[in-house]
């Protein structure tokens, strides 16, 4: 098919709304584009175990996940960028010393430095998993990591920055921060699917609302922020869609022309 596209899609907020269900209008609308032979991928902060079953019941086998950090295509593992492990543990201890909690993640699974604290519950129960990660404080040390989630209140974050050129920090939640592989980003990942399928630019696309959005949406030719976004978040893309709860996905793929 000369005319396939590829449309990458963040999760939460995008593609998941604000319940973390998937709206009925955006699996149809998916589906719609899978059969016309486009190219459905995920771009998302979350690790693969974290939305193994939303891809698997939207049939999609190429993903960005942890940021840029962890690629697939056609289930494929195409690229791989792991955490400084020194710099991880010298982060860790100090992190510890101020009662900032960190949970480990690889492509699998998710481990705490501390059997339990009250940011990580309140963090990571707004993901609606249905699981917690477990405790095992050496973890970091046997298992190649593709991001760390810091816990630690606003504006707390800052003293890491300073001292952990490695590191990048985005915010997600008002106690935790995700902590990449400086200069990671979706946009990254997304470059390796591109480089591999060969397609030009304005068969690109994009959609998403958070911050950790910025790079791809000003990096992909046709990018979407959704109507929940921030104004920041809708400056970095070329067109804004509809709210995730007002079938924004199903709108913004109209207004592409990629679906009736």
């Amino acid at each position: 098919m000369k005319d396939k596209s590829i449309i990458f899609f963040d999760i939460d907020g995008t593609l998941l709304n604000r319940e973390k269900k998937l709206p009925e209008s955006t699996r149809r609308a998916v589906g719609e584009l899978q059969d016309a032979g486009h190219i459905v991928a995920i771009a998302t902060g979350r690790a693969p175990f974290m939305f193994k079953e939303l891809r698997e019941s939207l049939g999609i086998e190429t993903y960005v996940s942890f940021n840029g950090q962890y690629v697939v295509l056609e289930g494929e593992v195409i690229y791989k960028n792991p955490l400084d492990a020194k710099a991880l543990d010298r982060m860790t201890e100090e992190a510890l010393g101020n009662d900032h909690p960190v949970v480990y993640l690889n492509e699998d699974d998710m481990m705490s430095n501390v059997p339990e604290h009250e940011y990580i519950t309140e963090g990571i129960s707004t993901l609606k998993l249905d699981m917690m990660p477990g405790h095992d404080p050496s973890y970091h040390e046997v298992k190649e990591l593709y991001q760390t989630l810091l816990f630690c209140p606003e504006g707390e974050e800052q003293q890491y920055e300073a001292a952990y050129d490695a590191f990048d920090f985005i915010r997600w939640h008002p106690v935790s921060v995700d902590v990449l592989p400086k200069g990671g980003s979706k946009a990254n990942g997304i470059e390796k699917v591109i480089d591999r399928l060969g397609l030009p630019a304005d068969r690109q696309y994009a959609f998403g609302d958070g911050p950790n959005d910025l790079e791809m949406l000003s990096a992909v030719h046709h990018s979407f922020a959704m109507g929940n976004a921030a104004d920041k978040v809708k400056s970095h893309a070329k067109y804004v869609t509809k709210d995730v709860d007002e079938d924004g996905i199903l709108h913004g793929l109209q207004m592409a022309g990629l679906i009736k």
